[in-house]
């Protein structure tokens, strides 16, 4: 089949997400019992009920949706669905569920690694974001290279066309976003984050994640993974410990990843976690794939017609 599979990442959490399917799956409630077991709290209860304010820790968030996921794969496979997907990827935090989905990692690893990432990212401090909607990726970077003398700046998250994130130091993403109105973007967004993700300014968060990542158990792929900093397949297991460090201080070449899949020959996308951030990015990218999602349980019986009629 000709199936990509997509997690996403931070941004489509939201209080209750994850509630249906754990009500009407033994196994995705087997999941949030382990993700509860592992982490020493009640995760099922915040993704449920809240507070928001706690669920968009970044600490939290990030297990949070990895466990939803997880989840809702549980549940497919517990009603007897099996999806033949020829490529996977994940925006971001999304990787991991991404290689929990192509058994490269065991779901409590996952959920330790990304716990860590999240608290290690909460920490980090430096820099800012900004989204900037309406200019394309080539002249956005010529702009952050023109400013680049000054600090960092990036295209940190290269989400769809006209429709990108800037990361790096405070000042040179003021002058970049300035920069960027004056070429012609329509709209420019500081973000509400702590620090410049997925830049170079996060150097020392991939340093302290990476000794974790060295020594979790890691297995070779059962299908390519997408890399995010690269846009690449990636399946061994050596290549998989350095993506995941990659990442952190990488840009999410999530427009790449698409077209990467497309070329791979996949004709249909199915994002499988909270919400539909993903699908509608894809739209943007390519609106030749067909696209999926897989948010709750109710969704499993599309999923399941879908698969059957390949």
């Amino acid at each position: 089949m000709t199936i990509g599979l997509l997690f996403p990442g931070q941004g489509s959490q939201k209080v209750g997400m994850g509630r249906e399917v754990y009500e009407q799956s033994a196994a995705a409630r087997a999941i949030f019992a382990e993700a509860n077991a592992v982490l020493g709290f009640d995760l099922a209860a915040l993704c449920f009920d809240g507070p928001e304010a706690d669920l968009t820790a970044t600490e939290n968030t990030q297990p949070a949706l990895l466990t939803v996921s997880v989840a809702l794969l549980a549940a497919l496979a517990e009603a007897g669905i099996e999806l033949k997907p020829s490529v996977v990827a994940g925006h971001s935090l999304g990787e991991y569920s991404a290689l929990v989905a192509a058994k490269a990692l065991d779901f409590a690893t996952a959920l330790r690694l990304v716990r860590q990432r999240g608290e290690l990212m909460a920490q980090a401090s430096e820099g800012a974001m900004a989204a900037i909607i309406g200019l394309d990726l080539a002249p956005l970077e010529a702009i952050c290279a023109n400013v680049s003398e000054l600090g960092a700046c990036v295209v940190a998250n290269q989400n769809a066309h006209g429709q990108l994130v800037i990361s790096g130091s405070s000042a040179v993403v003021a002058a970049a976003s300035e920069q960027a109105k004056a070429a012609g973007a329509k709209k420019i967004m500081p973000l509400n984050v702590s620090a410049a993700f997925h830049s170079p300014l996060m150097e020392a968060t991939a340093a302290g994640l990476a000794p974790a990542i060295a020594a979790a158990t890691i297995h070779a792929a059962h299908v390519p993974v997408i890399a995010n900093s690269t846009a690449q397949p990636i399946s061994s297991a050596a290549e998989i410990r350095a993506e995941l460090v990659a990442q952190i201080t990488a840009p999410v070449r999530w427009i790449a990843t698409i077209e990467q899949m497309a070329a791979l020959g996949v004709k249909t996308v199915i994002e499988i976690g909270a919400g539909n951030v993903l699908t509608g990015l894809v739209k943007r990218i390519d609106p030749s794939l067909q696209r999926l999602n897989l948010a709750s349980f109710d969704d499993i019986a599309k999923i399941g017609e879908y698969n059957n009629a390949q």
